[in-house]
């Protein structure tokens, strides 16, 4: 088939707007930070869908119907087109989107903020930097920001939870955008966002905006619906439905039984076949009470249909299982799950120089792993072990856990032996940038997670009756 033949069987195909843009937007979404983060049970996946279409935009084929797609879209959408963010195309189309024209120079580099919105539970904000950051630490076309909201430092900045970072590179400089979940529990409808870039690319200058960022009064669904599942130790009530311009935002609260246990809803189906996809959940309260654990919960999902009467939500649960741990002065044991029908049994434990090599199997596994399975569990077993010193165990925030700095060694080099019997080798690098100080076999513990071994668990769905909207 020749370019012209081509080109003409691509005008007949039909684009559905909404799978395009949804598609896209899924593929290309990074994630920075996360919360109270989902743990990855299989940890490489593929944006196929938009690998495809950035082929067939790169070829110049574009079929008749994507083109009506994108030439109704005003100017000011353009950089949603680039980033693939289908909400803020509506959004532009709807004139719902704040134009800026905020711009600082520091230190030989000029950012400029171009546009915001907030829409549901998401707050957008673009923007443009010149290539002075290219003079930065980070290789040419690379870009990443130091920053924080409403003045918080670090890491505890609760607009870091969630935060996605997208970079274009065009003439003279990138195009960017931060999309960030609104992370409080009640709207301000209208308020200013102050912003603090602390350096960009490790180039330092302290860029402050202060951002106007308008949310128009969402209509609400109160439902008020729970399941228990007591096999699980879980309930989940679902409360209620926001609905903003182009997004619509589930609330919900958890009930769990294991502190590190985490619920999350994968998709919904309508009375009418539709299907409703959610992002990154934000949590807005956790407690301790008599019962369990609690959370109260909100996730952005696809724009709630108007004419439907009833919803059915799929719910997972991602179970946890508490670190076991072993004292490395035997140089063979067994450890168990907590939870779990699973083993870790130890055949031996060799120092040798700078590295040590622990030689185990991995029992409770199912029988015949494919090759794919196998694949993530020895991609998996690369951070699940841990040494620390027992001295230090106790300096594990259970918040934030992490081994503490030069007492502990979070990753190591895994060798598999034999895959019908599970057998691996991990070795561990005992004077790299982890490191453990005056490391002695008889001191130091090894810990091991179990969790990413077991797969999320489908809870029985969740079909709720739509009330009439309340405005």
């Amino acid at each position: 088939m020749d370019k012209k033949e081509m080109k003409s069987a691509i005008d007949q195909i039909a684009v559905p707007k909404e799978k395009v843009f949804d598609a896209i937007n899924k593929g290309l979404n990074k994630v920075e930070h996360g919360g109270k983060a989902r743990r990855k049970k299989v940890l490489a996946t593929t944006a196929a869908a938009a690998a495809l279409l950035g082929i067939t935009f790169a070829s110049g084929f574009v079929s008749p119907a994507m083109n009506k797609v994108l030439a109704n879209t005003p100017l000011l959408g353009g950089i949603f087109q680039e980033f693939n963010d289908r909400s803020g195309v509506e959004l532009a189309n709807q004139d719902a989107v704040t134009q800026l024209n905020q711009s600082l120079t520091r230190n030989g580099v000029t950012v400029k903020l171009t546009s915001a919105y907030f829409d549901g539970s998401v707050v957008s904000i673009t923007g443009f930097v010149d290539e002075g950051v290219d003079k930065g630490e980070n290789e040419k076309g690379e870009v990443s920001f130091d920053i924080n909201f409403e003045h918080y430092r670090g890491d505890d900045d609760p607009w870091l939870r969630g935060k996605s970072n997208n970079i274009k590179k065009v003439d003279n400089g990138y195009n960017f955008q931060w999309k960030m979940q609104y992370p409080y529990k009640s709207f301000n409808e209208n308020s200013t966002l102050p912003i603090t870039i602390h350096n960009i690319n490790g180039i330092k200058g302290e860029w402050n905006f202060d951002i106007p960022i308008q949310q128009g009064k969402n209509s609400t669904l109160a439902i008020n619906t729970e399941e228990a599942y007591p096999e699980d130790g879980v309930k989940i009530r679902i409360k209620e439905i926001l609905t903003a311009k182009a997004s619509s935002s589930l609330i919900y609260e958890t009930v769990e039984k294991y502190k590190s246990d985490d619920i999350y809803i994968q998709k919904a189906v309508d009375n009418k076949g539709n299907v409703y996809r959610f992002e990154n959940p934000t949590y807005l309260e956790e407690s301790k009470k008599e019962d369990g654990y609690h959370s109260a919960v909100r996730t952005e999902m696809t724009k709630l249909k108007s004419d439907i009467t009833s919803l059915t939500l799929y719910p997972y649960l991602s179970a946890a299982d508490p670190k076991v741990q072993q004292l490395l002065s035997s140089k063979s044991f067994t450890l168990e799950s907590t939870r779990f029908d699973l083993g870790l049994q130890v055949n031996d434990v060799t120092q040798t120089g700078g590295q040590l090599v622990i030689d185990y199997q991995i029992t409770g596994l199912p029988k015949n792993l494919s090759k794919g399975k196998l694949e993530t569990i020895n991609h998996n077993l690369e951070y699940l072990f841990w040494l620390v010193d027992k001295d230090y165990l106790t300096k594990i925030d259970p918040e934030n856990p992490w081994p503490p700095k030069n007492h502990g060694i979070p990753f190591n080099e895994v060798k598999m032996i034999d895959k019908a019997t599970a057998h691996f080798q991990s070795t561990f690098d005992l004077n790299g940038e982890e490191r453990i100080e005056n490391f002695k076999l008889e001191n130091t513990m090894l810990l091991f997670d179990f969790s990413s071994f077991v797969p999320s668990k489908e809870l029985k769905p969740i079909t709720v009756q739509l009330p009439v909207e309340n405005e």
